[in-house]
C-alpha cells in the first residue's frame, strides 16, 4: 500500500513542526498534544501518567479535549470525544474506555490509544473546513467557511481550487477561489495559511488531509481540532528523517494479530513480496495466494459465491521468495488456522495466476515442509487443500504437491493453467460438481475450461456487421505510447542479463531479423560488452555507462526499459526523458516509487510526447514483435499462450500477473492477443485505460478488447464515457477486481498501491455497473470472464468480424542449460566437486551446518577450521586447541625470516597482500614447515614399535635430522612456554598422548647430549595434534594420517603465523618506515670469488 492513514497526534506533530518553514514564519500551530497508550497500565514501561505530565506540564494548567486516536470517524457522535476536562478528569475518562470493545456504527473494536490536547474556546462562526487531496494533475483544496459536526454534504457545499504539479499555490487564486464567504479581515491570514499548509503536504509527501473544523480565533491562531491524513509512505526514503517516528494503526474494527506484524518484517528483510491480513479468525476458507492481482481475485470469488464472512485471511506472496520464506508463509497460515476448530472442515486455498519467472516447484518446497509439518493438526480439522498454480516448472510443482497429499493423508486437489484461475473456488465451496473439473494430468494436458452453454448478461448480439464495426472516427486521438512492430528495438537500463535473455528469447522466436534490445546501461562500470544467445548462436550487446551515450550511439532504439530502482527510477527517467526527440515509450518496471515522483514524471513526459508504461509493471508484449522484460513469463508459457503470433484481442491491465492470466484466458477462448499492456498497480500510472482502448479501438487489426481494472481510482469512468459517446467502438469484455471490498466494515488494502477505495464511485462493484452500463460486456463475476471472451469472439467470427486464420508451425528456442538442468531434462560432469561448503541455498553452509547455527553454537573458530578443513564439528577442547595453536604461532618477532620479508616488502611500498605473500613464501623445511614432517617421523616411529632410543640410533645412523628437535636457546632448565602451554593442555584434556609420550622420551635422549635438544613448538604441536585427531572420535586412525599426509598441519602454521605478518604490515605502515636497504658493513663482500 502506499497512501497509509496515520494517527491525529502525528499528523498535528507534523503540522507544527514544519508548517513556520513553509508558511515562511507567518504561521504556527499548537504543539501541545500527547498521545496516551495502553503503556500507562503498565508501571515498568516508564509511561505512566505522572510520567506524561511531569514531560508535558501544560496538562495541569489547562482544560483538555481527550478523544480515541484509532481512525475512528465520527468520534462525536458516538460519544467518544470529552471536552473541557481537567487532567484528573482526562485520566478517568481514558482509563474508564482503555483495552474496552466499542461499536462504531457497524464496527466494533477495542480502545488503546487517545490523543489529549490542549482546549479551545472558539465560537461557531471561527469554525472552518478544508480538505488536501492529491489527483493525477496535482492537488485539489476544497474548502467551506462552516465547519464541525454538523456540516453536512461536504462534496455539494465545498467551494474548490485545482493546483497543478510544479505550480506555487496563490494566495490571491486561493481567496478568490475559496474564501469569498469568509470575513475580508480573515481573508489574507487564511490564504497564507492554505498556501503553506499545501507546501508542508507536497514537500512531506502526504497524500491526503482533512482538517474539520479548523479554528481561526480572533487573536490570529490557527488550531486543526480535528484531522484525518493520509503519507504515501513510499516516499520513507525521501523524507523519513522528516516524518520522524510516524506509525501506520490498523483501521478500527480490525484487530492487529502478531502474525501480521511477523509477516511484515518478513516482507522488510526480502526482495520478494509477503503480506497478510487476518480477517475472521474463526473462518474456515484460508488462502495462500501467489501474486497482488490474483489474491484479490481469489478474494474476490470468495466474495462474489456468498462465503466472504468465511474467508479468513488476505494476503499474498511473489516475486519468487525462496524456500525458507514461503515455508515462514506457510507455517504462519496454518498456525492461524489450525487454532480453532469447525466441525464442517475447513479449506485451504493454495492458488495463483501463471508466474513470470518465479520457478514454482522451488515456491510449493517450503509450502510443502510446512504442510509436513502441520500433517497431524491437517487431518485432525479436517482440512481440504485444493491448489491452482502455473508458470515455470509448475508441473514438478503440482505433481510433488499432489504427492504430498498422498504421503500425509490430507486431500490435496491439483489443477494446472487449463484450469480457469479461480475455478478452485467453487470447487473448494461445495458449489461446483469436481467431476466436471478433472485435475491436472502432467501426461494428458486436459483441457477444463467449459463451453458457455448460455448468452450471458449485457449480450453482444447486436454487434454490427463487417462494414459497420470500425465506423468512421471523427475525434482525433493522439497516442503517445509509440506502435510496437518487429523493427522496434529499445534499450535497457540497469544490468538485467535474466529479462534481457528472455527478450531476445522471444525475439527468435517470432524470427525478428535483429535482436529488439540494442544496449544496456549500467552506470557503475565502464563500457563492455555481454554476451548472450540468439537462438543456438551467441550475440554481444554493448552495455554503455551514461544514458547519452547509449542513446547517442544506437539511433535505431526508440523504447526504453527502465528497471531501475524506486529510490533512483525518478532521477534516471527524467534523465531518459531529455532524448525525447528519440525515445517515444519508457517502461518502468519498480515498484515502490513515490506517488509525488511518478506524477512528476508523468507531467514532463506528457509534455514532452513521451509515452509511460508503469511504474510497478511488468510491462506489455506484441505477439510476433515486441516484448517489454519479462512480460508473458518463460519461453514454454509464450508458446502455450500462442504469443509467437498476432491473435485479434488486445487487453489492457493493470496486474502484470494477471496479465499472464489474461493471455492464458484469450488464447483459451479466441484466436489469441494482439497486444496486452500491463500499465501497472500504483495510483497514478503514466499510462490511463482509456490511452490504451484508444489504441486499440484505432488498430484496424484489432477486433475486440478486454479491460482488467481494479478497486480505487476513477479511470475506468472515462472509458464509460468513450463508450457513450462512441469514441469506442468495438466490442468491449471489461471486468474490475475488488468486488469483495464491501464485506469489509474496514478498508482494506488490496495487492496493489492503488488498490484502495478512496471515495464515492472507487469500488469495483460500482465501477463494474458503471461500465455495464455504458455497453462493456461485464460478467456476472470473474470466474466467467473466459466465457464472456469466448461469447464475443465466436460472434465476431460468425459476422465476418475476424477470420481465423491457419496456425502457424509452433516454433522452437532451446533451453538454457542451466535451466534445463533443473527441470532435469540433460545432465553433464561438474568441472570442480566441493564437500566443505555450499552458498546455493537460504544461507552459506560449512561442511552442512548453517552459518546462523555456527554462531548460535558458538562453535568459534577452531569449530569452523574443523569444518572446513577436516568436514567434522570437532569436541570443544580440540576446537579450543586449534585455537591455542593458532595463538602460539601468531607471531615469533621481527627477526625470523618470514617476518622480514614481509617488514621488507611493506617497507618497500607494496600492499598487503603482497607483503603477507612475501613472508609466507619462506616457510618450508627450516622455517615453520617442520609440523608435517615432525608429526610422520614421531607417528611412523612410534606405531612400528620403536623405543625412542632406538629411533634415535636409526637416525643418526641415516644421518637425519628429527624434525621438531632443537631450540636456538630454549633447554629442560629453560623451557620454551610455548611448548609448556600446549604440553599441559593436552595432557589435560587429550583422551590419548600415546604420540607425545613417545616424542618426551626422544627428548630425554637428545638433551643428554645438548641441553637445547628439546622438543620445540613445532614438534610439540605436532605430536599432540596427531593425538587429538586419534583421540577425539571424529576419524579413524587411517583418516588422521591421510589428514597429516595432505598438510593439515602446515596448514596451521600458515594460518596463524599470517595473523603476525598482517600485524608486521600494519605495524610499518602505521610507522611509515621508508624503503629499508640493507647496511653494507653487515654484508661480506668477497671479490676473489666472483
Amino acid at each position: 500500500m502506499s497512501a497509509k492513514a496515520i494517527r491525529e497526534y502525528y499528523g498535528k506533530q507534523l503540522i507544527a513542526r514544519w508548517l513556520p518553514e513553509y508558511s515562511n514564519g507567518r504561521h504556527t500551530t499548537d504543539k501541545k498534544q500527547v498521545l496516551i497508550t495502553p503503556d500507562v497500565l503498565e508501571p515498568t514501561k516508564g509511561q505512566s501518567f505522572e510520567v506524561i505530565a511531569q514531560a508535558n506540564p501544560w496538562l495541569l494548567k489547562e482544560k483538555l479535549v481527550v478523544k480515541p486516536d484509532q481512525l475512528i470517524k465520527r468520534r462525536g457522535k458516538a460519544g467518544l470525544l470529552a471536552v473541557n476536562k481537567t487532567w484528573e478528569e482526562v485520566q478517568a475518562w481514558i482509563l474508564e474506555r482503555m483495552q474496552r470493545e466499542v461499536q462504531v456504527e457497524q464496527v466494533k473494536g477495542v480502545l488503546n490509544h487517545f490523543i489529549v490536547e490542549a482546549f479551545v474556546p472558539h465560537s461557531q462562526d471561527e469554525e472552518y473546513y478544508f480538505c488536501i487531496v492529491s489527483n493525477r494533475e496535482g492537488e485539489e483544496i476544497l474548502f467551506t467557511h462552516e465547519g464541525g459536526v454538523d456540516i453536512g454534504d461536504v462534496d455539494a457545499k465545498a467551494l474548490r481550487i485545482q493546483v497543478p504539479l510544479q505550480e506555487e499555490p496563490n494566495p490571491e487564486a486561493i481567496k478568490a477561489a475559496l474564501l469569498v464567504h469568509v470575513p475580508a479581515a480573515k481573508q489574507d491570514f487564511l490564504a497564507t495559511f492554505l498556501e503553506g499548509i499545501l507546501k508542508l503536504y507536497r514537500a512531506l509527501n502526504f497524500a491526503y488531509m482533512e482538517v474539520n473544523p479548523l479554528v481561526v480565533t480572533g487573536d490570529g491562531r490557527v488550531v486543526p481540532l480535528d484531522l484525518a491524513a493520509k503519507i504515501d509512505e513510499t516516499a520513507s526514503f525521501l523524507c523519513g528523517p522528516q516524518w520522524g517516528h510516524v506509525d501506520f494503526p490498523a483501521p478500527f474494527g480490525r484487530r492487529e494479530f502478531p502474525e501480521e506484524a511477523y509477516i511484515r518484517e518478513l516482507d522488510s528483510k526480502t526482495g520478494a513480496s509477503l503480506k497478510l491480513t487476518v480477517l475472521n479468525p474463526s473462518g474456515r476458507v484460508w488462502t495462500m495466494v501467489a501474486g497482488g492481482g490474483a489474491s484479490v481475485v481469489y478474494a474476490d470469488s470468495i466474495a462474489d459465491l456468498g462465503q466472504g464472512h468465511e474467508l479468513a485471511n488476505y494476503g499474498e506472496y511473489s516475486g519468487a521468495p525462496n524456500e525458507q520464506q514461503t515455508f515462514d508463509y506457510a507455517r504462519t497460515i496454518l498456525s492461524l488456522m489450525t487454532r480453532m476448530q469447525d466441525p464442517r472442515g475447513k479449506v485451504l486455498i493454495i492458488g495463483g495466476g501463471i508466474a513470470n519467472f518465479t520457478d514454482v516447484a522451488a515456491t510449493f518446497k517450503g509450502i510443502i515442509t510446512a504442510l509436513r509439518a502441520f500433517q497431524e493438526e491437517l487431518r485432525e480439522h479436517n482440512i481440504t487443500i485444493w491448489v491452482r498454480r502455473a508458470g515455470p516448472n509448475y508441473q514438478e510443482g503440482l505433481r510433488i504437491m499432489r504427492e504430498l497429499g498422498q504421503e500425509i493423508r490430507v486431500p490435496i486437489k491439483v489443477y494446472g493453467p487449463e484450469t480457469h484461475v479461480t475455478a478452485i473456488v467453487p470447487l473448494a465451496l461445495g458449489l461446483e460438481d469436481p467431476k466436471n473439473y478433472p485435475e491436472f494430468d502432467e501426461t494428458s494436458g486436459i483441457s477444463t475450461v467449459p463451453k458457455p452453454a448460455q448468452s450471458l448478461p449485457n449480450d453482444p448480439a447486436d454487434l454490427a456487421p463487417p462494414d459497420a464495426v470500425e465506423p468512421e472516427v471523427t475525434i482525433p486521438s493522439k497516442h503517445r505510447i509509440i506502435p510496437f512492430s518487429p523493427e522496434t528495438r529499445c534499450i535497457v537500463y540497469g544490468l538485467q542479463q535474466r529479462a534481457v535473455q528472455g527478450m531476445l528469447d522471444f525475439d527468435f522466436l517470432c524470427k525478428r531479423k535483429k535482436p529488439s534490445v540494442a544496449a544496456m546501461i549500467f552506470p557503475f562500470s565502464g563500457n563492455h560488452y555481454i554476451k548472450f544467445y540468439w537462438g543456438t548462436e551467441e550475440t554481444l550487446i554493448p552495455v554503455y555507462q551514461t544514458t547519452e551515450e547509449a542513446i547517442r550511439r544506437n539511433k535505431d532504439a526508440n523504447v526504453v526499459v527502465n528497471f531501475a530502482s524506486f529510490r533512483s527510477v525518478h532521477e534516471t527517467t527524467m534523465e531518459i526523458l531529455r532524448f525525447s526527440d528519440q525515445i517515444k515509450t519508457v517502461a518502468i518496471i519498480a515498484e515502490g516509487v513515490p506517488e509525488s515522483q511518478t506524477r512528476d514524471i508523468n507531467l514532463v513526459a506528457q509534455g514532452k510526447g513521451v509515452g509511460i508504461i508503469g511504474p510497478a509493471t511488468v510491462g506489455g508484449i506484441k505477439p510476433g514483435c515486441f516484448r517489454i522484460g519479462n512480460t508473458g513469463g518463460m519461453l514454454d508459457n509464450i508458446v502455450a499462450s500462442k504469443l509467437y503470433r498476432p491473435g485479434s484481442v488486445a487487453y489492457v491491465s493493470k496486474s502484470g500477473g494477471m496479465s499472464n492470466e489474461l493471455n492464458n484466458i484469450i488464447s483459451r477462448n479466441s484466436d489469441g492477443v494482439y497486444e496486452g499492456v500491463a500499465i501497472g498497480g500504483d495510483r497514478y500510472p503514466g499510462t490511463s485505460f482509456i490511452d490504451m482502448l484508444l489504441r486499440y479501438n484505432d488498430d484496424p487489426d484489432v477486433k475486440m478488447m478486454v479491460l482488467l481494472g481494479e478497486v480505487g481510482g476513477t479511470d475506468e469512468y472515462a472509458v464509460c464515457e468513450a463508450l457513450k459517446s462512441k469514441r469506442i467502438t468495438k466490442p468491449l469484455v471489461a471486468w474490475c477486481i475488488g468486488t469483495c471490498a464491501s464485506i469489509f466494515p474496514y478498508e482494506v488494502q488490496f495487492g496493489h498501491a492503488g488498490a484502495c477505495a478512496r471515495g464515492m464511485g472507487e469500488t469495483a462493484a460500482e465501477k463494474n455497473a458503471a461500465l455495464r452500463e455504458a455497453g462493456a460486456l461485464v460478467p456476472p463475476t470473474f470466474d466467467k470472464f473466459g466465457e464472456a471472451v469466448r461469447e464475443i469472439y465466436d460472434k465476431l467470427v460468425k459476422s465476418r468480424v475476424i477470420v481465423p486464420r491457419a496456425e502457424p508451425e509452433v516454433p522452437k528456442v532451446p533451453l538454457d542449460y542451466t535451466w534445463a538442468k533443473k527441470l532435469g531434462l540433460v545432465r553433464k560432469p561438474a568441472n570442480f566437486i566441493s564437500s566443505i561448503s555450499d552458498d546455493r541455498g537460504d544461507e552459506l553452509r560449512y561442511a552442512g551446518m548453517k552459518i546462523s547455527e555456527i554462531f548460535e553454537e558458538d562453535l568459534g573458530l577452531g569449530g569452523v577450521v574443523g569444518l572446513l578443513w577436516f568436514r567434522r564439528r570437532l569436541p570443544a577442547y580440540a576446537t579450543k586447541f586449534i585455537e591455542m595453536v593458532l595463538m602460539v604461532t601468531a607471531d615469533h618477532g621481527p627477526a625470523v625470516s618470514g617476518a622480514h620479508n614481509a617488514i621488507v616488502t611493506a617497507r618497500a611500498g607494496k600492499d598487503l597482500v603482497s607483503s603477507l605473500a612475501s613472508g609466507l613464501l619462506t616457510i618450508g623445511p627450516r622455517f615453520g614447515g617442520a609440523l608435517d614432517d615432525a608429526a610422520q617421523m614421531f607417528t611412523n616411529a612410534h606405531d612400528s614399535g620403536m623405543e625412542p632410543a632406538e629411533f634415535v640410533k636409526v637416525c643418526k645412523n641415516e644421518n637425519k635430522l628429527i624434525m621438531g628437535i632443537g631450540h636456538r636457546i630454549k633447554s629442560l632448565a629453560n623451557p620454551d612456554a610455548r611448548v609448556v602451554l600446549v604440553k599441559e593442555y593436552a595432557k589435560k584434556h587429550f583422551k590419548n598422548t600415546e604420540v607425545l609420550d613417545f616424542a618426551l622420551g626422544v627428548e630425554q635422549i637428545t638433551t643428554k647430549k645438548r641441553e637445547t635438544l628439546i622438543l620445540n613448538v613445532d614438534g610439540c604441536i605436532a605430536v599432540c595434534f596427531v593425538d587429538m585427531l586419534r583421540s577425539c572420535g571424529a576419524f579413524t586412525r587411517e583418516e588422521a594420517g591421510e589428514l597429516i599426509e595432505n598438510g593439515c598441519l602446515n596448514g596451521l602454521f600458515v594460518l596463524g603465523r599470517s595473523i603476525g605478518f598482517i600485524g608486521h604490515y600494519l605495524d610499518q605502515r602505521r610507522l611509515k618506515q621508508p624503503l629499508y636497504r640493507h647496511p653494507w658493513d653487515d654484508i661480506t663482500y668477497m671479490q676473489e670469488f666472483a
